[in-house]
């Protein structure tokens, strides 16, 4: 019973739903509280607006630190300030209200601040819709995690094709989700532990050879991003229950080297993230799991950072990756100006960021063994534009691409149903009947 009830409170929807109209209610009626529980004029005069001031003072730092430090080339949207604001707003209303009051009252404040800051942070979750459920937010074990030991059983010695592959009784009805080590040997790129999704076809004794999709997150990211804001378990379990278990082993790998850390993707002064993976990534794929080892069925896809790292993968490997998925991704690595990014990637030397930049690569040669899938959301200002450019330079560079635009941001609610919508296009790229 206990069990249950977890399982259930942990599966409530933080983005839509009663959970999330009550945050945000909670939110209202704690500023409310803060406002008003306090009478007299000194309050509503001085305290009050010292306490706003506060909030916008300690907001502005934020911003200048975000700005100064510059830990992602991205802009924030400007409902991601005002959330935060709010936020804010709660905690120094709290402050301001302290002093000579009874411990009950100062309780009640507590509570009242931490509905603001619970309401607030769920406000700039709905932007991103990074964590749509509970679990996410608290960053528990996948609903079907299970140790890699488990899944990497011996399969049959001559596998067959999935087209030639039945499925035999007893098959899970899920795929299994696996955190794993993935050694930097080549590179020696600081990575953190991947993610793998392994589909009910795999995790049968006779599995077929399956294709591989390797998917990145955005940055700053988790290597999870894909399971928690994409869903991706639930999605591609959805799609083997209708497709005799047939779907795609996904590795996630890290493509960062840490939350806010950005390699660019490239082998440069700040790290060896293109080695570690189109080198270390496909060699520890080929020596554990038992996939199809033909790359023309394997694919590349990524969302944000990482559509732009799959589209400099693609372009610079596609031997390795001839099908690539690019959500929402930049036109090139960047860390916000070309200057700076050549500081600080290659010392200054233009060229070397040059000779690595996909537009450069794509305008020199012919890619007509490439297939790409790009996306971007209608409100998407700043990447709406470059997903365009890249589509024009992939388009006269002979790559067959298909490029959408849906509504929405910069935030799963393109990226999830944009992922949705490519599976059929992908599956029939990398030899899954689709």
């Amino acid at each position: 019973m206990v069990s249950r009830a977890w399982s259930w409170v942990t599966g409530l929807s933080l983005v839509d739903g009663h959970l999330h109209v009550a945050l945000i209610a909670g939110l209202v009626v704690g500023l409310l509280v803060l406002l008003l529980a306090h009478r007299g004029r000194r309050w509503a005069a001085r305290r009050v607006p010292l306490a706003l001031l506060a909030a916008v003072v300690l907001l502005g730092l934020g911003e200048l630190l975000l700005a100064v430090t510059d830990p992602f080339p991205d802009g924030l949207p400007w409902l991601v300030p005002l959330w935060v604001g709010l936020g804010l707003a709660g905690v120094t209303l709290a402050v301001a209200g302290w002093a000579g009051q009874r411990w009950w009252r100062r309780g009640v404040a507590v509570l009242a601040a931490l509905a603001v800051v619970l309401g607030a942070a769920d406000g700039v979750d709905v932007v991103y819709r990074s964590f749509p459920t509970v679990a996410s937010a608290l960053q528990l074990p996948p609903y079907d995690q299970v140790p890699i030991e488990r899944v990497l059983t011996p399969g049959p010695d001559a596998p067959v094709a999935p087209a030639h592959w039945t499925p035999p009784r007893g098959m899970p009805a899920t795929g299994a989700l696996s955190q794993v080590e993935i050694p930097a040997t080549a590179s020696g790129f600081p990575a953190r532990p991947a993610w793998v999704y392994l589909p009910p076809a795999y995790l049968s004794p006779d599995r077929p050879l399956l294709p591989v999709w390797v998917l990145l997150s955005g940055q700053p990211g988790s290597t999870r991003d894909w399971i928690d804001g994409g869903q991706l378990a639930h999605r591609l379990d959805d799609w083997a229950r209708a497709h005799d278990g047939l779907a795609p082993v996904v590795v996630m790998p890290d493509a960062l080297g840490g939350e806010t850390d950005n390699p660019l993707c490239l082998d440069s002064a700040l790290g060896h993230a293109a080695t570690y993976l189109s080198v270390d990534v496909p060699a520890w794929i080929g020596s554990t799991l038992q996939v199809d080892p033909d790359h023309a069925h394997w694919a590349v896809g990524g969302f944000s950072y990482g559509g732009t790292c799959a589209l400099q993968l693609a372009v610079a490997h596609p031997d390795l990756f001839p099908t690539f998925l690019d959500a929402s991704g930049q036109r090139a690595p960047t860390l916000g100006d070309p200057a700076g990014t050549a500081q600080a990637a290659f010392g200054g030397d233009r060229a070397a960021l040059d000779a690595v930049d996909p537009l450069h690569e794509l305008a020199a040669r012919r890619y007509p063994q490439l297939s790409a899938y790009l996306l971007v959301g209608r409100d998407d200002d700043e990447y709406r534009p470059q997903t365009a450019e890249v589509t024009a330079a992939l388009q006269a560079a002979g790559v067959s691409v298909t490029s959408l635009e849906l509504p929405g941001g910069h935030a799963w609610d393109v990226w999830g149903a944009g992922f949705q919508g490519a599976l059929p296009w992908l599956t029939a790229h990398t030899g899954l009947p689709s």
